[in-house]
């Protein structure tokens, strides 16, 4: 008897389970509109998705933790070429879910130029659909155009071909070179 109302509390629990998860909402996909998020950086500023659209285009790049292999070689691919993208109308961030202070240390070591977003609540991850396990976000780059909506998803990133890779799908994506001042 025990046996067969287990039975069914564990199909209606599925059930309810796979209906949660079809009402959850799809994917997120190109041409949605990028969840807004507010990050303090390894710079010291908070940054604002909303504040950065209209002006350029974005880029995040999110990866696992700081001092990793597979982040330190995304990280250094950014510091050491990061000209490709500076002459383009483009912000770009590296974010993880490492506290601020830790992403601090990491773009010193090495010797980032640009902020590295720190995301310890998880919900900007969550929002962007990259946290894994609930512990890390998964290396997956969002580019972003000037109007707010996601022009691509790179899912397949080689961090050693960071740079050279975000440059050549921002120009693919016609983000356009800056103003010479």
């Amino acid at each position: 008897m025990h046996i067969i109302m287990f039975k069914k509390i564990l199909s209606a629990t599925l059930a309810t389970l796979l209906v949660s998860w079809s009402l959850a909402g799809a994917a997120l996909e190109v041409g949605d509109k990028a969840p807004d998020f507010k990050l303090q950086a390894s710079d010291g500023k908070t940054y604002q998705l909303s504040d950065l659209i209209g002006r350029q285009a974005v880029v995040i790049a999110w990866y696992p933790f700081a001092f990793t292999s597979g982040c330190t070689i995304e990280c250094k691919s950014l510091a050491e070429n990061g000209h490709l993208l500076k002459r383009l109308e483009v912000a770009y961030f590296m974010a993880s879910v490492d506290p601020v202070e830790k992403n601090r240390e990491f773009a010193e070591e090495y010797e980032a130029d640009f902020p590295l977003l720190s995301d310890p609540t998880k919900q900007a991850a969550r929002d962007y659909e990259v946290l894994s396990l609930g512990m890390y976000a998964k290396r997956h780059t969002f580019y972003i155009g000037k109007d707010g909506n996601i022009l691509f998803i790179d899912r397949d990133v080689r961090p050693a071909q960071s740079a050279q890779d975000m440059a050549a799908k921002l120009e693919e994506l016609g983000v356009p070179a800056r103003a010479a001042s």
